[in-house]
């Protein structure tokens, strides 16, 4: 079992950045691929990022390519979301999830987190 927590969200505008943290405990974090996914009121789950066990292999959603980067530091199990140039359209609930393969998909994560409001003011 993997239990994890996200911290890191808040209130900004349009153009600044955010750093997303999100802490596991439970097992160690180097087990798993872990994944950052949003949900905005009204829409579905949507994936926003992947990194592998080892953090040399990530993968990201078009919408974000270019402004976010997803990281882990397995010594300190945690992984990170950096969000730059942040837009009105990235104001949602964000979560971080473990699974056992890279995936875009919300079923292929295991464990997730409650989940941390971003709200992005224009």
């Amino acid at each position: 079992q993997v239990q994890l927590v996200e911290y890191g969200g808040g209130l900004v505008q349009a153009g600044d950045s955010l750093r997303l943290s999100c802490a596991a405990s439970g097992r160690t974090l180097s087990n798993y691929v872990m994944g950052w996914f949003r949900q905005a009121p009204g829409k579905e789950r949507e994936f926003v990022a992947a990194v592998n066990r080892s953090g040399g292999s990530t993968y990201y959603a078009d919408s974000v390519k270019g402004r976010f980067t997803i990281s882990r530091d397995n010594a300190k199990n945690t992984v990170y979301l950096q969000m730059n140039s942040l837009k009105p359209e990235d104001t949602a609930v964000y979560f971080c999830a473990a699974g056992w393969a890279m995936g875009v998909t919300a079923p292929a994560y295991y464990y997730w987190g409650q989940g941390t409001q971003v709200t992005v003011s224009s």
